[in-house]
């Protein structure tokens, strides 16, 4: 696997003890190498599983959980008792795993050799036994984790395995990344404001602030050469408007657009940053507020939210991490507005101008349009229709005390009409289980106007991110109902304030 996901492994190791001799050792320990093997052969797990092979006694299993710790390469761990594996020696290592986990409650065989089983078989094979064992001191201790029953050679099981790699892989992603904030957040806005400090204690997000004459200057500095290559690049990927071709006469507004990105791609690599926010409100030396730039970056994986809105940026890039080779596409996304007639509203969600073309249905158009707020030249921006299908909004917000995400399973359909007139791109869907319900669950929620909007990731990915950063998640589907909706909020209020989210 190249790309984000390509450095990263999932170590898997099994548990026993030396109760059972150097014969039956060997055993765990060549059954347990064969099922790393074939996870990481499995194309539904993006990481590579790297065999660690058995641990059999606490000192085995503490050095397991610190190395896991101290390698960079380690996205998580990957843990099954094959035997049994007396829990006691299982607390100091768990008690200092800061690495996700997931316990895989399976079985060598799948099926029994009745004929011939014997007490001897029934002692190595014993997963029934010894997950029920290990399961019980990652309740007693509180460990999070995520838990998969199923045989190890089934589809499903490692569908389930490879929506934990691409959370665990977002979770290393969130250790690491810098989100450049261009400028501060819109004013008197409350939403995309938050604790920067406890997102680096909580998260591992670090959030940098620049002003926006230091990327004024980085554009500035764009050389002819990188200039030429870009705008060549709009020229050949995108349905150019005729006043932006060759002799258009908008054609320097393209190539202005071009030199922002230039620019932008620059200050960004300089600074080891994969997110970035901007502000309409403050554009210093910048002529065009970024369009088609924010749009083309996210494109290439970086995470983007406008307004300040830092909590938003690094969770799309975040969400981009654990999308890499999923189909779809993953973008900045806000409810704009609704069609409330008839007997299914819809809701269109987009944005003044950045949304990522990876959710486009069709070869995106490049235009230009006036843009009512900000004072600057009218920037040069990508316009298409996202792809039909089912989908997912999901937000961060801070509460305070703790940091809540909200998530909302939708279905994008194609608009019901032309938008001949709206220079934007955008997406049209139905949330579930409906208009009414799942806004009104959005809205008791406090779920802000700025979401991350993904064709590529599913529910489970998300919930298993949720759990890796003990952050409280609710869920609006298909099954949500208003009342128990509201009476989780009430329960999740409880606990948090008693202690138990921290």
């Amino acid at each position: 696997m190249s790309g984000e996901l390509g450095g990263l492994s999932l170590w898997f190791a099994a548990g026993s003890q030396d109760l059972y001799g150097e014969e039956v050792l060997a055993t765990v320990d060549s059954d347990a190498r064969e099922i790393a093997a074939a996870l990481n052969g499995a194309p539904e797990i993006p990481l590579a599983v790297r065999a660690q092979g058995v641990v059999k006694s606490a000192d085995a299993i503490r050095r397991l959980c610190l190395e896991a710790n101290a390698d960079d390469s380690c996205a998580g761990l990957i843990l099954w008792m094959h035997t049994f594996s007396p829990a006691k020696m299982w607390i100091a290592g768990l008690g200092l795993l800061r690495k996700p986990l997931l316990h895989l409650h399976t079985q060598y065989a799948a099926a029994l050799p009745w004929s011939v089983m014997d007490m001897d078989y029934m002692n190595t094979h014993q997963s029934a036994h010894g997950d029920r064992e290990f399961g019980f001191i990652q309740t007693r201790m509180g460990v999070a984790r995520k838990t998969v029953v199923g045989g190890w050679e089934e589809q499903a099981t490692r569908e389930r395995i490879g929506r934990f790699a691409r959370a665990a892989a977002g979770w290393s992603e969130a250790q690491r990344l810098t989100v450049a904030r261009l400028g501060d957040n819109m004013r008197q806005v409350a939403v995309t404001e938050g604790d920067k400090v406890e997102a680096q204690v909580r998260l591992g997000v670090t959030v940098s602030g620049y002003g926006v004459g230091d990327l004024a200057d980085a554009v500035a500095g764009v050389s002819a050469g990188a200039l030429a290559e870009l705008v060549e690049a709009y020229d050949s990927q995108y349905e150019l408007a005729a006043e932006l071709r060759g002799r258009g006469e908008r054609r320097e507004s393209l190539v202005e657009a071009a030199r922002i990105e230039a620019g932008l791609r620059t200050f960004l690599g300089d600074r080891g940053a994969r997110a970035f926010t901007d502000t309409f409100e403050d554009l210093h030396g910048l002529r065009q507020l970024p369009g088609i730039a924010a749009q083309r970056l996210m494109a290439d994986g970086f995470g983007f939210a406008a307004e300040g809105d830092w909590k938003t940026a690094a969770l799309l890039r975040i969400a981009k991490v654990m999308a890499e080779g999923l189909g779809g596409g993953t973008s900045f996304m806000e409810d704009y507005t609704y069609d409330l007639a008839g007997d299914e509203p819809l809701v269109l969600g987009s944005h003044m101008l950045e949304i990522c073309p990876s959710i486009a249905a069709a070869r995106p158009r490049c235009e230009v349009h006036p843009l009512s707020i900000g004072g600057r030249e009218d920037p040069v921006r990508l316009v298409f229709d996202a792809a039909p299908g089912p989908a997912i909004v999901f937000a961060i917000l801070d509460l305070g005390e703790r940091f809540r995400m909200v998530a909302n399973a939708i279905d994008v359909v194609e608009p019901p009409h032309a938008l001949p007139r709206l220079p934007v791109a955008r997406a049209v869907w139905k949330p579930r289980p409906s208009f009414a319900a799942a806004t009104e669950a959005w809205l008791t929620a406090g779920g802000p106007h700025h979401t991350v909007y993904s064709a590529a990731l599913d529910m489970e990915t998300i919930e298993d991110f949720a759990r890796i950063a003990g952050i409280e998640l609710l869920v609006i589907d298909e099954h949500t109902r208003l009342r128990d909706f509201a009476n989780e909020l009430r329960w999740n209020e409880t606990s948090y304030r008693l202690g138990a989210g921290r």
